[in-house]
């Protein structure tokens, strides 16, 4: 039986070689490639698999591509559409407002808070205070400059002095809050200077008024708003004292300044022969004062150019603004015009259309020389409005 085996053995052996081959001669040439692969063969099978790997790579970062693309470009939209939603919000809240601003022109906390109105497009009137009777301001018991009416539907509200009038104003844009609600957070406060003299202060007057969503949104970090407050704050506690005596340095240029004054101010005949010659003459003599009690030089150009240039160094080399690449409150409100300002031609007699402006008669121009942008060597567009020449406290008294 063994031996049996053994005869018959390399018969089915043969046979199923002679009928594979039969076979595999009659199958498609894809058949057979299948089949010499599946006999250790390198086929096109064992190739494709070699490859699919860098394949399947190569697919998933196209698809990743796309995709970051895709979300890249609705991000975009979505940024668009919002900013263009909180634009439109912005236009609706401003249009609930009806606002009479009682000023001086040549005043600069006025100019501040017009170049505010104006930089967010919001309509005003203007009612020119004459600065020795003020009967257009004798319906209020504040009697400096600015005051700001807002009507507000059925509501009217009285908003003293400049940067309670922005911050409360930036705060109704930005929040949506009814302004007479905001007008709150700023309450006034009777207060000692110090020479003796009981002022007018307002609480949180550099503040805005924002929840946390609002005030990320609006500066992206604290840092940011710490530093547009201690701008805004610094131009009060510094900058302003500069002003009166380097405007009023010498007596020709106290009364060119108050030629000026009275030129673009709203003063009667009289009134304004009175003003231009005594007004100059005391602001000469206070000017020489204030001098001695912030112990400037006694070039008083070099602590104008001094603190021009440290707001250039603050600015810095790698963005136009305080604010970045928008201003923000610091920038709009820090402005010294170096050319003698032009109310009418810049914004139709309404007010600067694009920005503060800082009283300069013509033998204050080019007070900025040396506060030049860095690497530029042309003058900065350093944005630092002057405040009141007396007081801390509250606006006016600007002669």
């Amino acid at each position: 039986m063994a031996q049996v085996a053994r005869v018959l053995w390399p018969v089915p052996h043969a046979l199923a070689w002679r009928l594979g081959g039969r076979l595999q001669s009659a199958l498609p040439a894809q058949s057979r490639a299948g089949f010499a692969g599946a006999a250790g063969g390198p086929g096109p099978a064992a190739t494709a698999r070699k490859g699919s790997p860098r394949l399947l790579g190569a697919a998933a970062l196209a698809l990743g591509g796309v995709l970051g693309l895709y979300h890249t470009a609705r991000w975009h939209l979505r940024a668009q559409d919002l900013r263009a939603e909180r634009s439109a919000a912005q236009l609706s809240l401003s249009s609930r407002l009806q606002l009479t601003l009682y000023q001086y022109k040549t005043c600069p906390f006025c100019s501040k808070v017009r170049a505010f109105l104006d930089f967010h497009a919001l309509p005003y009137q203007v009612v020119e205070v004459n600065p020795v009777r003020r009967a257009e301001i004798k319906f209020s018991s504040y009697r400096k400059v600015p005051i700001l009416l807002a009507q507000e539907g059925e509501s009217l509200q009285q908003l003293n002095d400049s940067s309670v009038i922005i911050s409360a104003l930036k705060t109704y844009l930005v929040s949506g809050q009814p302004l007479e609600d905001i007008i709150t957070y700023y309450p006034p406060m009777k207060a000692v200077n110090d020479q003796g003299k009981e002022v007018t202060e307002f609480c949180n007057k550099y503040w805005l008024m924002l929840d946390e969503k609002e005030a990320q949104r609006m500066y992206g970090g604290k840092e940011a708003r710490t530093e547009e407050m201690k701008w805004r704050q610094w131009a009060d506690d510094w900058l302003v004292h500069l002003i009166s005596p380097n405007v009023y340095r010498t007596p020709a240029e106290a009364l060119a300044s108050f030629d000026y004054i009275v030129r673009e101010g709203k003063f009667g005949t009289v009134e304004g022969a009175v003003a231009k010659y005594m007004g100059a003459a005391a602001m000469y003599l206070i000017s020489k004062r204030l001098k001695s009690r912030h112990h400037l030089q006694d070039d008083v150009r070099e602590d104008l150019y001094e603190a021009a240039n440290k707001w250039v160094a603050a600015v810095g080399k790698d963005q136009p603004f305080m604010g970045g690449q928008q201003p923000n409150l610091a920038d709009l409100f820090r402005g010294i015009s170096l050319d003698r300002p032009d109310d009418s031609a810049a914004s139709g007699g309404k007010g600067h259309s694009h920005g503060p402006s800082f009283l300069s008669p013509p033998h204050l121009e080019g007070a900025g020389k040396d506060a030049r942008t860095p690497g530029s060597g042309s003058p900065s567009r350093s944005y630092m409005t002057p405040h009141r020449s007396h007081s801390r406290a509250g606006d006016g008294g600007w002669f």
